[in-house]
């Protein structure tokens, strides 16, 4: 397929990001575009061929990488624009993560489209209590989504606006102490032998047999296995931090059959456009194959991990040794387990039973 014979624009389509795909009518040109990707689709709407805007397409088809803010900026007044591209920059400037980033510009922005053409700049400590409440009261958002939308204006007028003690009246609201869902071993067995492609299996059995999380998954490259040490790198995790975890022994006959038969290139798993796979995607893997299970819980593939940590606490692993394998900064973060497993409470007897 040779790229110089499409005309590429970028634009929207049914409220997604997509990338438009012109060129004269050529049965041939057709063949090959459908050919290279198969899931390419034809808008009525635009008489057109496009894809979505993804940035695993954008490196294959060498378009330039998406720029922060594009579709969120046209939904922005004048008056607030050079705030937008300064708290883009410093984000930037700051290193700080892609989904971070993603996160943090959607907090701010919704101050700025509620704002209209009233200058951010301007607003008063009262004005900010006053746009929090509002949040609360006629968004209904809950207190972790809260304390991220604080995060995030904070991060503006702390970072950018370099105004240090801008936040310290405004109280944060005490998140629930809320245990983590966890799955038994006969529920993740049951999802495992309803997971009938050998890749999404795969995806699965690592998820739960190293704790990964899902973004974690996704950025696994081949390089990072080693099978003589049966260790697994994991690169750039939470944080900016590498760790090793244990490969299973277990999965090293199914991983060798896999890259047998899709012969992966640079990421373990690749998506269907090329690059890594999509978290949105391992998401909904994970998802059809507890529908397919019958298994009824309210829990996402984040489960996986937390089951993981539960069932080596069960089997008398050190509480140390699972951080270390989870990559927890924190003892704390790590201490929640223990309030899930049963090892040190099945050993418990109710002063009732002793009567």
């Amino acid at each position: 397929m040779v790229f110089s014979n499409y005309n590429f624009s970028f634009g929207a389509h049914h409220d997604k990001d997509i990338i438009f795909i012109r060129f004269p009518f050529d049965q041939n040109l057709i063949n090959d575009l459908k050919k290279r990707f198969p899931h390419v689709k034809w808008s009525r709407t635009h008489t057109c061929w496009y894809l979505p805007d993804l940035p695993a397409i954008r490196e294959v088809l060498k378009l330039p990488p998406k720029e922060w803010g594009e579709r969120i900026s046209g939904k922005i007044q004048p008056v607030n624009q050079d705030a937008l591209k300064r708290y883009i920059d410093q984000l930037m400037l700051k290193a700080y993560s892609p989904r971070t980033i993603k996160n943090y510009l959607s907090e701010f922005a919704h101050l700025l489209t509620t704002l209209k053409n009233y200058p951010v700049n301007d607003l008063s400590e009262e004005r900010l209590k006053d746009y929090f409440l509002y949040c609360v009261k006629k968004e209904g958002i809950k207190e972790r989504h809260l304390n991220s939308r604080i995060n995030a204006i904070k991060f503006y007028f702390e970072q950018v606006l370099h105004r240090q003690r801008m936040f310290f009246d405004i109280p944060r609201p005490k998140t629930p102490a809320k245990l983590p869902q966890i799955l038994t071993k006969s529920e993740i067995k049951k999802i495992f032998d309803h997971c009938n492609n050998p890749k999404h299996l795969l995806m699965l059995q690592l998820s739960y047999g190293m704790g990964l999380r899902v973004s974690e998954i996704v950025k696994l490259k081949v390089a990072h296995i080693n099978s003589e040490d049966m260790l697994v790198l994991i690169s750039g995790a939470k944080g900016k931090k590498d760790r090793y975890t244990n490969l299973p022994a277990s999965v090293l006959g199914s991983l060798r059959q896999y890259y047998k038969a899709y012969r992966p290139k640079e990421w373990l798993f690749e998506g269907q456009y090329g690059g890594s796979y999509s978290v949105r995607s391992v998401q909904t893997v994970f998802k059809n194959a507890m529908i397919k299970a019958g298994v009824h819980k309210t829990i996402g593939i984040h489960g996986l991990r937390h089951s993981y940590a539960t069932h080596l606490l069960d089997c008398g692993a050190d509480i140390r040794f699972i951080q270390e394998l989870l990559g927890h900064h924190s003892i704390k973060t790590t201490q929640i387990y223990t309030h899930i497993s049963d090892v040190k409470k099945s050993s418990i007897k109710s002063p009732l039973d002793l009567l």
